[in-house]
């Protein structure tokens, strides 16, 4: 279904799989009558067809008869030129038509080195960047992911932002447009029937002042009928939630290029700095029996050899070794490997290492995310030197010599004996192994440390915490690398200066949609990618558009200030933020 003009040009591009569609599982439709959705994942094609959030909401939407849902990725730069230079606009990749054309565009927008790629597939889609000057001939662009816990630095892009998860919202808009559609109602009337659905912001309904030091003066609703809260949506039965056991196949090997078994969503835990934590509350979980149910059906459905078991803390979940050994029955036979993800070091037990050998084995890899118990106790992981010990020994006994550890520097309350934990924590981690006389025999161990860079998100106690400047991230990244003096310790650290666009954005507000424009014009595009990010650029642009980066990324903000996103709510009160913020700041 690719565009004629193209044919003859795919051979010149990288991985032409990435743009031609009729994987196995697509799904094609009578377009007659049907409302047209584009589902773009601002991101390359392997990065896009391994998101789970992707493959549930294509498979909701097209069940829907009224309802063609297509896929859409960000074209890598060669691809894009050779669109524009045969004047192809982008294209969904099940019709192969322009989704100028298509009644919704909707974007996933998962991190916040995402936001110039909407801009960029947006150009290629030949779609006016702004609401304001989108007309009735152009589609209604709505956007859902994490990063809408502050819409606020793309707002203006966009028509509707949903918040939270999208499974039972989505279908009710698509209600809501049918019904508006053949009652003939415009855009605007549409976009104020759509602001009453929960979990649905419109930001042109909603009109916004600044102070002369340029925080925010007010947030209100322009008319008395538009809420002036918006409340998250989420599935509250997740046991019997649709789960896509016969999605799309990809041509071109995915990142994640294996069936993902969501195991339960939202966290009992609370870490401070973890958005996750807080805005997927409650916890809710499927039972092992479906579990197993949807893995097999799964495995049928796409021919993967491999079952990932996803959550955000998997060893929290309750029925893990009931789930291990109910897929060990079937999954050594079938020839269908089991992995784990990141596991919590405190609830890690022997009840789940005993199911362990049948599972693809390797590394194991933990989160301890600081150095030491008082920084632990400042984040309020809820991990301690015991639970580090204890799992460790139980890791190593069962004859793994490898090991991932997870950190964050520059947290709040953070001290230059708490950064260097970290490759103490690390030494003790190699002292454990050749301590433990269940150790293997005859081989040496690894211990691989991950260190990020702390960034304030939205509807955290942490929040209000600003991120430590450029050359303070360096000195402490040069802290732990001193620190280490054992070549079976290996060091990793993110790229500092990508974490500080993530924390301009994560605490932007309106104006920076503008500085999002110009960073595109000015180049910036796949920031998430180390060979296209440029620091310089982002500053420039952010410099251009009237504002300071340090005051978004670096400002301790006042717990009486109103912020960007307070107009949003995910079920935890800011009056809890604001206690916890303030109990880990006074942790000596």
């Amino acid at each position: 279904m690719i565009p004629e003009r193209l044919e003859d040009v795919l051979i010149h591009v990288e991985k032409p799989g990435r743009y031609i569609g009729g994987e196995v599982g697509q799904i094609v439709k009578e377009k007659e009558g049907k409302i047209r959705f584009a589902y773009c994942f601002p991101d390359t094609y392997e990065i896009g067809m391994s998101n789970l959030g992707m493959k549930i909401l294509y498979g909701i939407l097209n069940d829907m008869d009224q309802v063609w849902c297509e896929r859409v990725f960000a074209p890598w730069p060669d691809m894009a030129k050779k669109m524009k230079e045969n004047e192809v606009l982008l294209y969904g990749l099940e019709s192969g038509e322009a989704i100028r054309n298509f009644d919704f565009v909707s974007f996933s927008m998962q991190y916040e080195l995402c936001y110039t790629n909407v801009l960029y597939m947006l150009e290629l889609a030949g779609i006016p960047f702004y609401a304001k000057d989108r007309g009735e001939e152009y589609p209604v662009l709505i956007c859902g992911g994490h990063c809408t816990f502050n819409p606020e630095p793309f707002a203006d892009f966009f028509d509707l932002v949903y918040i939270g998860e999208g499974e039972e919202a989505l279908p009710e808009l698509m209600r809501l447009y049918d019904s508006c559609r053949k009652s003939g109602k415009s855009k605007a009337e549409f976009l104020r029937h759509a602001a009453h659905i929960e979990g649905f912001y419109a930001p042109s309904l909603y009109e916004v002042t600044y102070h002369e030091d340029g925080t925010l003066a007010s947030f209100a609703p322009k008319y008395e009928d538009v809420p002036a809260t918006i409340q998250k949506r989420y599935v509250k039965d997740f046991e019997n939630a649709y789960y896509p056991t016969s999605p799309v196949v990809p041509h071109v090997e995915a990142v994640h290029d294996r069936t993902v078994l969501e195991v339960f969503r939202g966290c009992i835990r609370g870490c401070r700095f973890c958005q996750a934590g807080m805005v997927c509350r409650p916890k809710r979980e499927r039972s092992p029996q479906k579990l197993d149910e949807l893995a097999r059906a799964a495995t049928k459905g796409t021919g993967y050899t491999e079952i990932s078991l996803s959550a955000l803390s998997i060893s929290d979940y309750t029925g893990l070794p009931d789930l291990c050994e109910g897929l060990l029955s079937w999954c050594p036979e079938e020839k269908v490997r089991l992995s784990l993800p990141s596991m919590r070091v405190d609830s890690f037990s022997q009840k789940i290492m005993d199911r362990v050998p049948g599972l693809k084995k390797g590394s194991f890899t933990f989160a301890p995310e600081a150095g030491t118990q008082r920084l632990r106790d400042v984040i309020r992981k809820g991990v301690t030197e015991e639970d580090i010990t204890r799992t460790m020994n139980y890791v190593f006994s069962s004859g793994m010599t490898a090991v991932k550890l997870y950190f964050i520097d520059g947290l709040p309350n953070e001290k230059d004996e708490d950064v260097e934990g970290i490759a103490d924590l690390a030494q003790r981690v190699v002292n454990l192994y050749y301590a433990n006389p269940e150790k293997p025999k005859g081989k040496s161990v690894s211990v691989n440390i991950s260190v990020a860079c702390f960034i304030p998100k939205p509807l955290t106690p942490f929040q209000w915490a600003g991120q430590n400047s450029l050359e303070e991230v360096e000195r402490k990244q040069k802290l732990v690398r001193d620190r280490i003096t054992t070549r079976k310790i290996s060091y990793n650290w993110h790229d500092a200066r990508a974490s500080r666009v993530e924390a301009v954005m994560a605490r932007g507000d309106r104006r920076l949609s503008r500085a999002i424009e110009l960073a595109y014009k000015k180049g910036q595009i796949f920031d998430s990618w180390d060979e296209f990010f440029h620091l310089d650029v982002w500053e420039d642009a952010i410099c251009e558009a009237g504002l300071d980066s340090s005051f978004y990324a670096n400002r301790t903000i006042p717990t009486s200030e109103l912020l960007p996103w307070d107009h949003i709510t995910a079920g935890v009160s800011k009056a809890y933020l604001v206690k916890e913020y303030e109990e880990a700041m006074n942790i000596l």
